[in-house]
């Protein structure tokens, strides 16, 4: 009952239907203006569907400036653990690694791999495409969300959120279950982390002992989610552009980084993207538990219409907008993946 009632009080916990159902109004009214439901396919024409949908991650990666993110192998669905075992050796990518769904949402599948036998676990239960990634070394995470007209030379910084991770310190006393029972927010991962640690939950930590439960600021995975835009400063909003300008056609989404010190981030040093996220990403600087789902509504509504401004502009210059029919085969194909991804 505590934790209906936290989830319930917090809207960074409402289902997606319920948050985004005033928003569904507005994608309506810029569908009937644009005469396409699918206008979001024109925001950022070099990814597939504008990286609503289907989009695959391998391919946005090969779009990066190779120094800009983790070494980064595909491993098709059902390949032979032994050739996947070579692709590592022959890139490089040693243990612990991270694993992902090539095509995912909301860090579904996604698992820190500490081993041989973990990484032959995971290939033989995953029924997709995925890909293994180095770790990245820096400790600290942001998103921050890009937008650039298509004839703009310089783009803007709309929203920055920074991520807490789920870690846990140690009293010397309580098990890691307990600790994890003391935070609403952690308590709510408690069946996917029983699923993953099983028994090593039952381990007690030493008095200031930290542990790291989810090595990534995934929100729907315990991540907590804070405002900080007040960190965009000209210089940041270069070093973005900067790399930004590289990519062939992106002028609407969310980078997710790594990175060691703000003052290096701000110069462009020592930091790597751990996505790209095209149409489909979300201001998620509206997840801080400081703000009121009317902040959520206001950012959300400023956002769309980015999407929507650029796409028309994209379209206007020949980039097609998809197809209804096509669009709604993508859609079941979204819809397919997610679930296969979910029960994974």
């Amino acid at each position: 009952m505590k934790l209906f009632f936290h989830k319930v009080t917090n809207c960074e916990y409402w289902p997606f239907q319920v948050l985004y159902f005033p928003i569904y109004f507005l994608w309506a009214y810029y569908a009937v203006k644009a005469r396409s439901v699918f206008f979001f396919n024109a925001s950022n024409p070099k990814i597939k569907n504008g990286g609503f949908m289907m989009e695959s991650k391998k391919q946005i990666y090969d779009l990066l400036p190779k120094k800009h993110y983790p070494k980064t192998i595909l491993i098709h669905e059902n390949s032979d653990f032994k050739e996947i075992l070579n692709l590592l050796e022959e890139n490089e990518i040693d243990f612990p690694l991270i694993a992902k769904p090539d095509i995912g949402l909301r860090g579904s599948g996604v698992k820190k791999i500490k081993s041989v036998s973990e990484l032959a676990d995971y290939a033989s239960k995953a029924n997709f495409d995925f890909l293994l990634q180095d770790l990245i070394p820096f400790e600290k995470e942001v998103g921050i969300f890009y937008v650039r007209r298509p004839l703009q030379k310089n783009g803007k910084i709309t929203g920055i959120v920074s991520k807490e991770f789920l870690i846990v310190t140690g009293d010397g006393k309580s098990t890691i279950e307990d600790l994890i029972k003391q935070n609403p927010r952690f308590e709510l991962q408690m069946d996917a982390l029983k699923a993953e640690y099983g028994k090593q939950l039952q381990q007690i930590l030493s008095q200031d002992e930290t542990m790291n439960l989810v090595p990534f600021g995934n929100h729907a995975r315990g991540a907590k989610f804070l405002d900080g835009s007040h960190w965009i400063t000209p210089e940041l909003t270069e070093a973005i552009n900067k790399v930004a300008v590289q990519i062939p056609e992106f002028y609407f989404g969310r980078f997710d980084i790594m990175y060691n010190t703000f003052e290096e981030l701000e110069r462009g040093e020592n930091f790597q993207i751990v996505e790209l996220n095209g149409a489909a990403s979300e201001p998620t600087h509206i997840y801080d538990p400081k703000h009121s789902v009317w902040f959520a509504w206001k950012e959300l509504a400023r956002h769309i219409t980015y999407m929507y401004e650029i796409s028309v502009e994209n379209h206007k210059m020949g980039v097609p907008y998809l197809d209804h029919k096509v669009g709604m085969h993508q859609y079941r194909l979204h819809v397919a993946q997610n679930n296969k991804i979910m029960n994974f």
